[in-house]
């Protein structure tokens, strides 16, 4: 068993979700946040050797997607350098490293799940920053396992269910686009994969180091996603008037950085390699809020 976890970034989304995960599993973990500057790695180090550490998880990123472009500089230092600094430190304390990433690494011109293996190719700063971090990961440190998400959603940040809720609760009717698809992933179920991997290798499993893609089941846009956030949460008396879903194109709603029309992401290694099952999108948006109390419409 290794002597404890550092989890780096455990104030944002997902990490806020590990933090309450590890602690009801009795794992031992130290977290930290921006007062650990994961661009110098003489602090990096001199942290983790004050605390016997086994485990690294890194949920630190720089995710706004559109201020990146007008931002690469500080993008860069957080994905790439950033990632691998901690990647360095990891090896250097020999420590194992779980290092969460995105379906950003891809163009999404595809038209069948990527695997893990498929070529990337981003379109934008983000993307290209975090595909640079899993690079320098896998350079820095070999004993790394990273895992690429896409469309999070979780209690403990602002996201797409949260931004729905609050909208069909003020507005008649909102537009949501309908070109682009995916797979919506609960932070609770990317954090429980994240934990399988610990407990697997800490139990004497054979878990091969490299790359995973963790979503939840399904394919819809986020169109579909939307109708189902409504469906939902009209009946659960999160949202307590009637909302018109309407479908748009991306191009009604332009952005700084195109998204992937096609985020789909292949699941089959992560499920053979831990032996878990993927819940299907419906039921976690459906367990998310059953949790999710403090909406209040």
């Amino acid at each position: 068993m290794a002597d404890s976890i550092w989890l780096i970034g455990n104030k944002g989304m997902l990490g806020t979700e590990l933090s309450l995960l590890l602690e009801k599993s009795g794992l031992p973990f130290v977290g930290t946040d921006c007062e650990i500057d994961i661009t110098d790695t003489a602090a990096l180090e001199q942290f983790a050797k004050k605390q016997s550490v086994g485990w690294i998880i890194n949920c630190a990123a720089y995710t706004a997607v559109d201020r990146a472009e007008e931002d690469a500089e500080n993008c860069r230092r957080l994905n790439t350098l950033g990632a691998g600094n901690i990647a360095t430190c990891a090896k250097s304390i020999g420590a194992r490293l779980i290092h969460i990433s995105t379906d950003y690494v891809f163009d999404g011109n595809g038209n069948r799940p990527y695997r893990e293996d498929d070529a990337t190719n981003p379109i934008g700063v983000y993307g290209l920053t975090k595909r640079e971090g899993e690079l320098a990961i896998l350079e820095n440190n070999p004993r790394s396992y990273i895992i690429r998400t896409a469309w999070l959603y979780g209690r403990h940040g602002n996201n797409f269910v949260h931004t729905m809720l609050r909208l069909m609760n003020e507005r008649d009717e909102i537009k949501v686009v309908n070109d682009q698809r995916g797979s919506p992933t609960w932070t609770f179920d990317l954090a429980s994969a994240v934990l399988a991997f610990i407990k697997n290798v800490d139990a004497g499993k054979d878990i091969p180091f490299g790359i995973y893609h963790y979503t939840n089941e399904g394919n819809i846009t986020w169109f579909d996603f939307a109708k189902e956030i409504f469906r939902q949460g009209r009946e659960g008396g999160q949202i307590v008037k009637d909302c018109a879903v309407k479908p748009c194109t991306s191009a009604e709603y332009p952005a700084k950085v195109k998204r992937p029309v096609y985020s789909m992401l292949d699941k089959s290694k992560i499920k053979a390699a831990l032996g878990i099952e993927v819940p299907a999108w419906e039921k976690s948006l459906t367990e998310f809020l059953k949790s999710n109390d403090d909406f209040k419409p």
